[in-house]
């Protein structure tokens, strides 16, 4: 597999992502180790969880797969914590004592002594951002993290938190984008590539749409059969993503290769993007994201379906002629 730097920083990481969002809900401790195991044989390093996940059973299930499965040090841990609100004296969200007692959860919980890259989940209106870039800034300097990201960051959230964020800058941002999600590219890839900082796509397959698996129903195994998944999935199931989904598959038929591999393939090489977060049902579906590692898109398949999937771009994040 090839790595890639992370933002300007001097980590590299594999250029697929493993996720781990349905460990310790649809994904039990079995499955989630063989998937780890199939995904670093493949040569995959960064995989990446949250404190949110499965109530933090995905970080749980992750830690006790560290050293006992598969080397620590071959692994590039990947964390968030979730800006959650409570009653609490430290207000919770993206406070400093909120944050750094989820950063010894995610710790405990994850069985090791340091994170190597640990993202805020999203942004806190109710917190001055100083003090969450401090918080970030401190967990740094003790040594429990090695490198800060965020997730879920509007452009100018992400400009403004790259200005400020000075002592540890962030080196990643971890946001949705695929075919069927390219709202990104208003705002957020602009942001993130001035200041250095690398995307990590979430939902690179739109959902599991992009799959085809939906084109003519819904299976009874998939997320959207799902009664806690099948709203996330209905979100890209519109007439847009449909065409999106027919030129992707034509164009898995001419290269003798699957719809997922192309959507993959299509995002992962888009500008600005270091690694797709993929997540997977088995190690079946795994097996498909990693066989993307292969495919390269011939420019005229690209343009064709950077063209049946274009955005309106318009003031001002388009320049005036």
């Amino acid at each position: 597999m090839e790595y890639r730097h992370l933002g300007r920083s001097g980590l590299r990481v594999s250029r697929i992502a493993l996720g781990t969002m349905t460990w310790g809900r649809d994904t039990d401790a079995d499955e989630a180790a063989s998937q780890l195991v199939s995904f670093v044989d493949a040569g995959g390093t960064l995989v990446d969880t949250a404190d949110v996940y499965a109530d933090g059973e995905s970080e749980r299930i992750l830690g006790s797969l560290l050293a006992d499965v598969v080397p620590r040090d071959d692994v590039v841990v990947a964390t968030k914590a979730v800006a959650r609100r409570t009653e609490g004296p430290f207000g919770g969200g993206a406070s400093r004592g909120a944050l750094l007692t989820a950063l010894e959860g995610s710790l405990k919980r994850l069985n090791v002594d340091h994170i190597d890259l640990w993202q805020l989940h999203a942004w806190d209106d109710s917190v001055p951002l100083d003090e969450t870039l401090g918080a970030v800034d401190a967990a740094i300097r003790s040594g429990k993290v090695r490198y800060s990201g965020v997730s879920n960051y509007s452009g100018w959230q992400l400009a403004t938190a790259a200005t400020t964020q000075l002592t540890s800058p962030i080196v990643s941002t971890q946001v949705e984008y695929s075919l069927a999600e390219r709202g990104i590219e208003r705002e957020v890839v602009p942001a993130a590539e001035h200041h250095g900082i690398g995307i990590l796509p979430w939902a690179p397959l739109g959902r599991g749409v992009l799959t085809g698996k939906y084109r003519t129903g819904t299976p009874a195994d998939s997320r959207g059969a799902s009664a806690h998944f099948a709203p996330y999935v209905e979100h890209h199931r519109t007439e847009r993503a449909a065409r999106i989904v027919q030129a992707v598959a034509t164009a898995a038929d001419g290269l003798g290769t699957s719809p997922l591999a192309v959507a993959l393939a299509w995002v992962r090489d888009r500008p600005g993007v270091v690694a797709p977060v993929v997540g997977a049902r088995d190690t079946g579906q795994l097996s498909g994201s990693l066989a993307a590692e292969d495919l390269t898109l011939p420019a005229a398949i690209r343009a064709a379906l950077d063209d049946v999937s274009g955005i309106e771009l318009g003031y001002p994040e388009q320049r005036l002629g």
